[in-house]
């Protein structure tokens, strides 16, 4: 579903993915070399706390500066389009999967807009919104729908238009992460978990076949485990934060201070995604046999988190791979995997058009 798109007349096949969060702002532009998929562009820039507030724009100018110097310096190749697919934060989108009778896509229109407007604490008139069509069962049929701030909105443009951009749309988070990260040809019965372990946040997102059906998010994030050890091991949070990427839990069948620090978070992780996936399946209509939980962000990284999660859970689990559902051929991009789980909502962001443009 493509949330939202601003309307230019002079459409072009090529632009990037802008992914902005609190603590970073990250870019990706991918190209075609006949049928194969090119990485033209990458970067990211940490942003300094403050600047952004659960997805709000706190400083202005200091984004704005941050976003045309991502965009200049990005490589290996420079961004040679200004049109941009930007992110938006979960927290400021409504998802909800409504059911309504058969009928055509015209009468679909206006039975949404009811339903989207029933189930908002908002007017249809103070957001824009989005919707389409998932399956239909026993003469009903099922519509996946999005609304969002029309303030919000407007200010994020106005920012990005600032920044010297164009922009060519807007879309939800997860619905990019489920492009980059969710494999295209996968089983009916198939759910898939993606697990976003982020530096403000961790964010779920639960996935039928490429579209989100469900998202929440708890506070457990990359930052919360360096405050921890810092906590707990008296430590400078510099120190905290250079021992977690070195030693992470790695090795914790042994002793493992870092370990025995976060063991509390890390357990209550386990348990939330067990509670959410238990969550899904009493709701969901759908026959779901088989549940696939992907981890990705940057959080992802710490050392030995894979497996300890692994005996802790009663469905498969495995690191994401942004890199799933492209093809490089025999050219696979020397992106590190620990860089390219901080990418994964870009890359879905730059993929969202069946072509971004040849390579020139």
């Amino acid at each position: 579903m493509a949330f939202w798109n601003k309307k230019i007349i002079n459409l072009e096949n090529k632009y990037f993915g802008l992914d902005i969060s609190d603590l970073s702002v990250k870019i990706f532009q991918l190209e075609k070399n006949g049928r194969e998929d090119v990485v033209r562009s990458f970067g990211v820039k940490e942003i300094p706390s403050g600047c952004i507030e659960n997805g709000k724009i706190i400083n202005r100018e200091k984004v704005i500066e941050i976003i045309k110097n991502l965009f200049a310096t990005a490589r290996p190749e420079k961004i040679n389009t200004k049109k941009v697919i930007c992110s938006l934060p979960e927290s400021k989108v409504f998802l909800h999967a409504v059911t309504i009778p058969k009928m055509s896509e015209e009468e679909a229109m206006e039975a949404v807009k009811w339903e989207i407007e029933a189930s908002i604490p908002l007017s249809v008139d103070q957001v824009y919104y989005d919707w389409q069509f998932l399956e239909e069962k026993e003469g009903k049929q099922n519509v996946l729908t999005a609304a969002t701030v029309k303030e919000f909105v407007d200010e994020m443009c106005a920012m990005l238009e600032e920044s010297g951009l164009e922009v060519y749309g807007l879309e939800m988070e997860s619905i990019a992460l489920a492009r980059s990260l969710v494999v295209k040809i996968s089983q009916p019965e198939e759910v898939f978990l993606l697990v976003d372990i982020g530096a403000t946040k961790t964010s779920f997102t639960i996935s039928e076949r490429n579209i989100p059906y469900f998202t929440s998010s708890i506070p457990f994030s990359s930052s919360s485990i360096t405050e921890e050890i810092a906590s707990r091991l008296a430590l400078q949070k510099e120190e905290a934060q250079n021992l977690k990427i070195t030693q992470g839990i790695e090795n914790s069948s042994g002793s493992n201070s870092i370990l025995n620090a976060i063991s509390p978070l890390l357990e209550n992780v386990s348990v939330e995604i067990e509670k959410t996936i238990d969550f899904y399946q009493s709701m969901s209509k759908n026959n779901i046999k088989k549940v696939k939980i992907i981890l990705t962000g940057g959080g992802a990284n710490l050392k030995g988190l894979l497996e300890y999660l692994k005996p802790k859970l009663s469905y498969e689990i495995v690191l994401g791979d942004a890199w799933i559902n492209l093809n490089f051929g025999k050219k696979i991009p020397s992106i590190k995997q620990a860089d390219l789980n901080r990418y994964a909502v870009s890359v879905g962001l730059a993929m969202r058009g069946a072509d971004y443009g040849n390579k020139t």
